[in-house]
């Protein structure tokens, strides 16, 4: 793997390209971080933090939910996009104003007009929790590029190839950077790697991260 920015925090507005078709966007989400994670947890709220489980049988270590017309799940049955929250049997909460406004602006910047996103899997990290690394590939609109949005604690990416066994990059991500990512560079593999314990002023010892897509 190869480190690109694990030491320091880079400027806010810098944009680091990490394919054609794939950017971070330093500090893009800063000045609404607030709004955004009110928002978060109003939504938190109506549908509460999960852990899934995988069709294998196994416990995701990430706690999950989501916004949005459509919600990613998981369960025995498979990995799914569906309207209901299976939690509580009712919608997922609406997707807020703040988020669809900063993925359309963010996927703008990294040159996706047009960006209509229906999803938003919101993910807790805390530390020593991982994500592995994994293709996004339930969503029937591959044309459409995925915008992942880092509040709270500094995570580091893996941003790899279209094959798992292809070298990734390492990049960290902090408050407030926006990272984009679709075209040619839609389906690389990308994960999160163990959360190191290094809390954040506002939001202590989480990390939440907005994944938002157009998933159907």
């Amino acid at each position: 793997m190869t480190t690109l920015d694990l030491f320091g925090s880079p400027a806010e507005g810098e944009r680091e390209w990490l394919g054609s078709q794939a950017v971070v966007l330093r500090g893009q989400a800063a000045p609404c971080a607030v709004e955004l994670l009110d928002a978060v947890e109003a939504i938190v709220a109506q549908s509460p933090f999960r852990q899934m489980v995988t069709p294998g049988g196994l416990t995701i270590a990430v706690a999950s939910t989501n916004c949005g017309a459509l919600g990613w799940t998981s369960d025995r049955r498979g990995y799914r996009y569906d309207g209901i929250d299976p939690l509580c049997g009712r919608p997922w909460p609406a997707m807020p104003g703040c988020f669809m406004h900063l993925a359309q602006q963010a996927a703008a910047d990294a040159g996706f007009l047009g960006f209509e996103p229906d999803a938003c899997l919101i993910n807790q990290y805390l530390p020593g929790t991982k994500l592995s690394l994994h293709q996004d590939k339930n969503e029937r609109d591959f044309n459409a590029p995925i915008v992942s949005v880092s509040l709270g604690m500094t995570a580091v990416f893996l941003f790899g190839g279209h094959d798992r066994g292809e070298r990734a990059f390492r990049i960290s991500l902090h408050h407030g950077d926006v990272a984009v990512w679709g075209g040619v560079d839609r389906l690389r593999y990308h994960g999160v790697m163990a959360l190191a314990d290094a809390p954040h002023a506002q939001l202590g010892n989480r990390r939440i991260n907005l994944t938002i897509r157009k998933a159907g």
